[in-house]
């Protein structure tokens, strides 16, 4: 069995990243992006996460198998003790177990941080995400009905939160 390793990302990960993230793009509601994004936009995207606000990269063998970040809640500063987590993890590599290491070095950083809750919001139908966060502690607050259509279809979004304290 190969060990898998979580750091933070770098500039040199964009390509993988881009490559895991339009997959979803492409095939599931997980995103609501209809376009798959380029790497100039992931570049922009990047910059968005900084010491406050890691991204993670889970690697295996020498490559990125899937990323994991904390990004900002809402911008009010009454929010900046919320984060809002995000995990994916390339197609390839489902059932590894590289989600739970993500979602453990996710939840550390965030104690370390400060943070005293996380949010996730979960796209119907994305059972195994929402596995992952239950598993993690994270409870079901509430959904939002038929927000986001995509693939001729709406689509709900369930909100989970792990308070940390």
């Amino acid at each position: 069995m190969s060990s898998i390793t979580v750091r933070k990302a770098t500039e040199h990960d964009l390509p993988v990243l881009l490559e895991i993230y339009n997959h979803v793009v492409r095939t599931s509601p997980a995103t609501f992006d209809l376009v798959e994004q380029t790497l100039e936009q992931r570049k922009k995207w990047f910059q968005k996460y900084d010491e406050q606000h890691p991204l993670l990269v889970a690697v295996e063998n020498g490559s990125v198998v899937g990323y994991a970040s904390l990004g900002t809640f809402r911008e009010k500063p009454a929010y900046n003790q919320t984060a809002e987590s995000s995990v994916y993890v390339h197609h390839d590599h489902h059932g590894k177990g590289i989600g739970g290491l993500l979602m453990t070095k996710l939840i550390a950083a965030a104690k370390e941080l400060g943070y005293h809750a996380l949010v996730a919001g979960i796209t119907g139908g994305n059972e195994s995400n929402a596995q992952l966060h239950v598993k993690f502690g994270f409870q079901p607050v509430g959904v939002f009905r038929q927000v986001g259509y995509k693939f001729g279809e709406y689509h709900d979004v369930a909100f989970y939160q792990l308070l940390l304290e």
